[in-house]
């Protein structure tokens, strides 16, 4: 069974650096304002398989830093921490959910009606597009 809980953003590091940014410092990782978002995992018998990181300003909502454990991809986690996200989201006042998104990743977030609003973009090799959906 799976649970989603809360989390310090502290707890977000090792997976998101094992699964985002292997090739990078585990520094590199970190969010200038992590203290100040709202950090969720999803839990398999205690053991964190995947994480993401919400913020929220001004009405808008952004997740960053969305990352499921290599063997527990594509089984429904991602799904359910997406629903659980936009959910905390509205909870928190946010009119507007948007996240840069791994153009590779780009079919899940269609799913949750989010739609590309920018041009393509590149964080090193990676090729990117701002995402976007109203709540």
């Amino acid at each position: 069974m799976v649970a989603i809980r809360s989390i310090a953003h502290e707890q977000t590091y090792p997976l998101r650096h094992s699964v985002l940014w292997p090739d990078k410092p585990f520094d590199y990782v970190k969010v200038e304002n992590d203290a100040e978002g709202h950090h969720f995992g999803a839990f398999e018998d205690d053991k964190l398989i995947a994480v993401i990181s919400l913020f929220v300003s001004d009405g808008a909502a952004r997740f960053r830093k969305f990352a499921a454990h290599p063997d527990r991809q594509r089984q429904g986690i991602g799904t359910r921490l997406m629903k659980h996200i936009i959910t905390e989201a509205r909870h928190l006042g946010a009119t507007t959910l948007w996240c840069d998104a791994r153009l590779d990743a780009a079919d899940f977030y269609r799913r949750f009606d989010m739609k590309a609003v920018s041009e393509v973009f590149y964080k090193g090799p990676i090729p990117y597009a701002k995402f976007s959906r109203t709540l």
